[in-house]
């Protein structure tokens, strides 16, 4: 069944929460407080003093030096919260075109706004997506994940065609790095050339743009091949 009742969470506890999540689904292993310090850009004390906060809610198990993970009560607040966070990227990029480079603080101030109904009809609106402008899952209703095969463009053959789906870097200069390439959710690229030596790569972005990409940004793209 669908949560529906308002957890008793500042802002605060929801961001860090949050943070932890979404280190978690690149790492297997308990979440280190520096990866948390480093993903909300707050000192180390600070992330100390909250998580044993959060742990005295019962949110999360930490012990000292062996990292962090959710209980299940935090990884139904924290999915609450990615459900919220995500459908708003989705209407801010798809029905108010902003780039998407630009939603993410804009999305990060929405998602604390706690109306089961509101999200339920943005839901529907929005068509029901599965998955963010970023190429991040959105949990259902029911906090339910969907899983695709996706690959990194590092990855892809030479003279592979592929579309855009995300990517694992998701910060405004990146994206606006990428943007300049014309690369963005849904373009296709077609690597043409490939260095053995460094694994630069030539592409052709939708069959007009070419540019040439490092291997730092190549392994950041995530791809469906075509």
């Amino acid at each position: 069944m669908p949560v529906t009742e308002k957890p008793e969470l500042t802002p605060a506890e929801e961001d860090y929460l949050k943070a932890i999540f979404t280190i978690s689904e690149w790492e297997v292993r308990p979440v280190s407080t520096g990866a948390i310090s480093r993903q909300l850009n707050t000192a180390p004390a600070s992330v100390t003093d909250m998580l044993h906060k959060l742990a005295l809610k019962q949110l999360i198990s930490y012990q000292k030096y062996r990292g962090v993970s959710l209980t299940s009560s935090g990884i139904k607040a924290a999915t609450s919260l990615i459900r919220r966070n995500r459908l708003w990227r989705v209407f801010l990029v798809q029905k108010l075109r902003f780039a998407w480079h630009q939603v993410d603080e804009i999305a990060g101030s929405l998602e604390h706004l706690y109306s089961p109904e509101l999200i339920s009809r943005l839901d529907a609106f929005l068509d029901y997506p599965r998955f963010d402008p970023f190429g991040d899952p959105i949990p259902n209703a029911e906090g339910k994940f969907t899983i695709r095969t996706q690959t990194t463009l590092l990855e892809m053959p030479l003279y592979q065609a592929g579309t855009v789906l995300g990517v694992k870097d998701q910060s405004p200069d990146f994206l606006v790095h990428l943007s300049k390439s014309n690369i963005k959710p849904g373009a296709e690229i077609k690597i043409i050339e490939k260095s053995d030596f460094d694994q630069a790569m030539k592409v052709v972005i939708d069959s007009k743009h070419e540019a040439i990409l490092g291997k730092a940004v190549s392994q950041l793209i995530l791809m469906k091949k075509n």
